[in-house]
Protein backbone atom coordinates (compact mmCIF):
# COMPACT_ATOMS: atom_id res chain seq x y z
CA UNK A 1 0.00 0.00 0.00
CA UNK A 2 1.12 3.83 -0.72
CA UNK A 3 1.42 6.61 1.62
CA UNK A 4 -0.34 9.17 -0.01
CA UNK A 5 -0.11 13.08 1.06
CA UNK A 6 -1.34 15.60 -0.45
CA UNK A 7 -0.84 19.55 0.04
CA UNK A 8 -4.21 22.18 -0.11
CA UNK A 9 -4.53 25.52 0.56
CA UNK A 10 -5.11 28.89 -1.54
CA UNK A 11 -3.55 30.32 -4.28
CA UNK A 12 -0.02 31.82 -3.40
CA UNK A 13 0.98 29.83 0.22
CA UNK A 14 3.86 28.02 -1.26
CA UNK A 15 2.01 24.95 -2.01
CA UNK A 16 4.65 23.81 -4.13
CA UNK A 17 7.85 24.20 -2.21
CA UNK A 18 6.55 22.69 0.33
CA UNK A 19 5.55 19.16 -1.65
CA UNK A 20 9.01 20.22 -2.87
CA UNK A 21 10.14 19.53 0.33
CA UNK A 22 8.42 16.80 1.14
CA UNK A 23 9.90 15.11 -1.50
CA UNK A 24 13.34 16.15 -0.52
CA UNK A 25 12.82 14.65 2.41
CA UNK A 26 11.20 11.63 1.80
CA UNK A 27 14.60 11.07 -0.84
CA UNK A 28 16.92 12.03 2.26
CA UNK A 29 15.34 9.54 4.20
CA UNK A 30 15.19 6.51 1.49
CA UNK A 31 11.68 6.35 1.34
CA UNK A 32 10.74 5.90 -2.08
CA UNK A 33 10.06 4.98 -5.22
CA UNK A 34 7.87 8.43 -5.17
CA UNK A 35 5.24 9.39 -7.33
CA UNK A 36 4.92 13.39 -7.37
CA UNK A 37 1.41 14.61 -8.85
CA UNK A 38 1.18 18.16 -9.93
CA UNK A 39 -2.75 18.48 -9.64
CA UNK A 40 -2.50 22.44 -10.46
CA UNK A 41 -3.56 23.67 -14.12
CA UNK A 42 -0.59 26.00 -12.67
CA UNK A 43 1.62 24.07 -13.01
CA UNK A 44 4.98 24.58 -10.91
CA UNK A 45 5.78 21.17 -9.10
CA UNK A 46 8.22 20.08 -11.83
CA UNK A 47 10.29 22.76 -11.86
CA UNK A 48 10.44 22.70 -8.47
CA UNK A 49 11.89 19.62 -8.54
CA UNK A 50 14.01 19.71 -11.38
CA UNK A 51 12.06 17.46 -13.45
CA UNK A 52 11.02 18.76 -17.26
CA UNK A 53 7.44 17.33 -18.08
CA UNK A 54 6.00 18.50 -21.45
CA UNK A 55 2.36 16.69 -21.03
CA UNK A 56 -0.16 16.65 -18.96
CA UNK A 57 -2.94 14.07 -18.68
CA UNK A 58 -5.24 17.24 -19.44
CA UNK A 59 -3.88 17.12 -22.83
CA UNK A 60 -4.28 13.61 -22.69
CA UNK A 61 -7.84 13.89 -22.16
CA UNK A 62 -8.60 16.15 -24.75
CA UNK A 63 -6.99 14.46 -27.29
CA UNK A 64 -9.28 11.35 -26.09
CA UNK A 65 -12.39 13.53 -26.75
CA UNK A 66 -11.39 13.82 -30.17
CA UNK A 67 -10.12 11.24 -31.30
CA UNK A 68 -11.97 8.02 -29.60
CA UNK A 69 -12.77 6.82 -32.96
CA UNK A 70 -9.18 6.60 -33.52
CA UNK A 71 -8.79 4.03 -31.05
CA UNK A 72 -7.39 0.86 -32.82
CA UNK A 73 -9.42 -2.46 -33.43
CA UNK A 74 -9.69 -4.82 -30.31
CA UNK A 75 -8.27 -2.63 -27.85
CA UNK A 76 -10.85 -0.94 -25.28
CA UNK A 77 -11.34 2.87 -24.30
CA UNK A 78 -10.04 2.21 -21.20
CA UNK A 79 -6.74 0.18 -22.65
CA UNK A 80 -6.11 2.78 -25.03
CA UNK A 81 -6.48 5.94 -22.46
CA UNK A 82 -4.75 4.12 -20.00
CA UNK A 83 -1.94 3.51 -22.16
CA UNK A 84 -1.66 7.38 -23.20
CA UNK A 85 -1.41 8.48 -19.28
CA UNK A 86 1.42 5.92 -18.55
CA UNK A 87 2.89 7.38 -21.80
CA UNK A 88 3.30 11.38 -20.55
CA UNK A 89 4.49 9.35 -16.83
CA UNK A 90 7.85 11.39 -16.49
CA UNK A 91 10.60 9.12 -14.97
CA UNK A 92 13.84 9.83 -12.55
CA UNK A 93 15.55 8.79 -10.35
CA UNK A 94 13.61 6.99 -7.19
CA UNK A 95 10.70 9.61 -8.59
CA UNK A 96 8.01 9.37 -11.20
CA UNK A 97 6.19 12.60 -11.91
CA UNK A 98 2.59 12.61 -13.69
CA UNK A 99 0.79 16.64 -14.25
CA UNK A 100 -2.68 16.73 -14.13
CA UNK A 101 -3.40 19.92 -15.91
CA UNK A 102 -6.25 20.83 -17.81
CA UNK A 103 -8.68 19.43 -20.26
CA UNK A 104 -9.35 21.65 -23.21
CA UNK A 105 -12.57 21.87 -25.34
CA UNK A 106 -15.89 20.92 -24.66
CA UNK A 107 -17.30 17.70 -23.82
CA UNK A 108 -18.42 15.38 -20.74
CA UNK A 109 -15.49 14.03 -19.09
CA UNK A 110 -17.44 11.98 -17.11
CA UNK A 111 -16.01 8.85 -18.28
CA UNK A 112 -12.73 9.73 -18.92
CA UNK A 113 -12.72 10.91 -15.65
CA UNK A 114 -13.63 7.64 -14.56
CA UNK A 115 -11.30 5.95 -16.09
CA UNK A 116 -8.71 8.63 -14.87
CA UNK A 117 -9.57 7.40 -10.94
CA UNK A 118 -9.41 3.50 -12.02
CA UNK A 119 -5.73 4.35 -13.57
CA UNK A 120 -4.33 6.33 -10.36
CA UNK A 121 -6.04 3.53 -7.88
CA UNK A 122 -3.57 1.13 -10.26
CA UNK A 123 -1.00 3.39 -10.36
CA UNK A 124 -0.22 4.30 -6.89
CA UNK A 125 0.16 0.58 -6.04
CA UNK A 126 3.34 1.03 -7.66
CA UNK A 127 5.02 3.40 -5.19
CA UNK A 128 5.52 3.61 -1.32
CA UNK A 129 4.69 7.42 -1.21
CA UNK A 130 2.66 9.81 -3.26
CA UNK A 131 3.24 13.40 -3.02
CA UNK A 132 -0.02 15.51 -5.00
CA UNK A 133 0.67 18.74 -5.24
CA UNK A 134 -3.14 20.33 -5.04
CA UNK A 135 -4.82 23.64 -6.78
CA UNK A 136 -6.48 26.42 -4.88
CA UNK A 137 -9.40 24.68 -5.53
CA UNK A 138 -10.83 21.21 -4.39
CA UNK A 139 -11.30 19.96 -8.33
CA UNK A 140 -9.40 16.50 -8.26
CA UNK A 141 -10.66 16.47 -4.82
CA UNK A 142 -14.37 16.97 -5.77
CA UNK A 143 -13.76 14.12 -8.62
CA UNK A 144 -12.75 12.10 -5.93
CA UNK A 145 -9.42 11.22 -8.20
CA UNK A 146 -7.60 11.37 -4.93
CA UNK A 147 -9.92 10.03 -2.75
CA UNK A 148 -7.94 8.27 0.36
CA UNK A 149 -5.37 10.35 1.46
CA UNK A 150 -2.72 9.27 4.96
CA UNK A 151 -1.83 12.75 5.67
CA UNK A 152 -3.00 15.78 4.25
CA UNK A 153 -1.85 19.30 4.86
CA UNK A 154 -3.11 22.50 4.62
CA UNK A 155 -1.06 25.29 3.69
CA UNK A 156 -1.67 28.84 4.16
CA UNK A 157 0.35 32.21 4.91
CA UNK A 158 0.45 34.23 7.84
CA UNK A 159 -3.08 35.61 7.50
CA UNK A 160 -6.30 35.21 8.73
CA UNK A 161 -8.21 34.93 5.07
CA UNK A 162 -5.84 32.20 4.49
CA UNK A 163 -6.95 30.09 7.96
CA UNK A 164 -10.76 31.04 6.47
CA UNK A 165 -9.64 29.41 3.17
CA UNK A 166 -8.02 25.98 5.50
CA UNK A 167 -11.31 26.02 7.70
CA UNK A 168 -13.45 25.65 4.21
CA UNK A 169 -11.60 23.15 2.57
CA UNK A 170 -11.57 21.31 5.52
CA UNK A 171 -15.16 21.55 5.61
CA UNK A 172 -14.92 20.78 2.01
CA UNK A 173 -13.22 17.11 2.49
CA UNK A 174 -15.69 16.40 4.98
CA UNK A 175 -18.90 16.99 3.06
CA UNK A 176 -17.05 15.13 0.16
CA UNK A 177 -16.78 11.99 2.65
CA UNK A 178 -13.00 11.19 2.05
CA UNK A 179 -10.99 8.86 3.60
CA UNK A 180 -8.44 11.38 5.32
CA UNK A 181 -6.39 9.69 8.02
CA UNK A 182 -4.45 12.47 9.92
CA UNK A 183 -5.12 16.29 8.80
CA UNK A 184 -2.73 19.28 9.96
CA UNK A 185 -2.35 22.87 9.27
CA UNK A 186 0.83 24.47 8.06
CA UNK A 187 1.60 28.02 7.91
CA UNK A 188 4.36 29.22 5.74
CA UNK A 189 6.23 32.18 4.60
CA UNK A 190 5.68 33.23 8.56
CA UNK A 191 7.82 35.42 10.80
CA UNK A 192 9.76 33.61 13.24
CA UNK A 193 7.39 33.70 15.87
CA UNK A 194 3.69 33.81 15.72
CA UNK A 195 1.33 36.09 17.02
CA UNK A 196 -0.80 34.26 20.43
CA UNK A 197 -3.93 35.37 18.42
CA UNK A 198 -3.23 33.90 15.06
CA UNK A 199 -2.50 30.62 16.97
CA UNK A 200 -5.61 31.01 18.71
CA UNK A 201 -7.68 31.26 15.58
CA UNK A 202 -5.95 28.31 14.42
CA UNK A 203 -7.01 26.51 17.46
CA UNK A 204 -10.46 27.60 16.95
CA UNK A 205 -10.20 25.48 13.34
CA UNK A 206 -9.94 22.68 14.92
CA UNK A 207 -6.94 21.57 12.82
CA UNK A 208 -4.09 20.05 14.52
CA UNK A 209 -1.13 22.32 14.06
CA UNK A 210 1.76 21.00 12.22
CA UNK A 211 4.03 23.81 12.92
CA UNK A 212 5.67 27.30 10.65
CA UNK A 213 7.90 27.50 8.32
CA UNK A 214 10.02 31.04 8.73
CA UNK A 215 10.38 33.42 5.23
CA UNK A 216 13.56 31.55 3.77
CA UNK A 217 15.40 33.68 1.52
CA UNK A 218 17.44 30.49 0.01
CA UNK A 219 14.07 29.52 -1.44
CA UNK A 220 13.84 32.60 -3.27
CA UNK A 221 17.64 32.51 -4.15
CA UNK A 222 17.17 29.01 -5.94
CA UNK A 223 13.54 29.78 -7.25
CA UNK A 224 15.45 32.95 -9.32
CA UNK A 225 18.00 30.65 -10.15
CA UNK A 226 15.92 27.77 -11.13
CA UNK A 227 18.13 25.45 -9.25
CA UNK A 228 15.30 22.31 -7.82
CA UNK A 229 14.89 22.73 -4.38
CA UNK A 230 15.20 19.12 -3.42
CA UNK A 231 19.03 20.03 -3.64
CA UNK A 232 18.57 22.55 -0.81
CA UNK A 233 21.15 22.39 1.79
CA UNK A 234 20.43 20.56 5.52
CA UNK A 235 20.85 23.71 7.08
CA UNK A 236 18.41 25.33 4.85
CA UNK A 237 16.08 27.05 7.91
CA UNK A 238 12.63 25.59 5.50
CA UNK A 239 14.39 22.10 5.28
CA UNK A 240 15.53 22.31 9.47
CA UNK A 241 11.69 22.86 10.04
CA UNK A 242 9.68 20.83 7.80
CA UNK A 243 12.25 18.13 8.59
CA UNK A 244 11.21 18.11 11.88
CA UNK A 245 7.47 18.04 11.16
CA UNK A 246 7.49 15.19 8.84
CA UNK A 247 9.61 13.42 11.01
CA UNK A 248 7.06 13.76 13.57
CA UNK A 249 3.98 12.16 11.71
CA UNK A 250 5.53 9.97 8.99
CA UNK A 251 6.24 7.06 10.26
Amino acid sequence: MSYVIAVAGKGGTGKSTVSSLIIRFLLKSGKFPILAVDADPNTNLPNSIGVDVQNSIGSVLSEYMKDRISIPQGMTKQAYLEMKLHQIIKEDRNMDVLVMGCPEGSGCYCGANAILKSYFDDLKKNYKYVVVDNEAGMEHFSRKTTAEIDLLIFCTNYSLKGLKTVERLSTMVDDLKLNIKKRYVLVNQAPEVLDSKFLSEIEKIGIPFLGHIAMDSMIADYDVKGIPLTTLPDDSISVIKLDEMLGRVIS
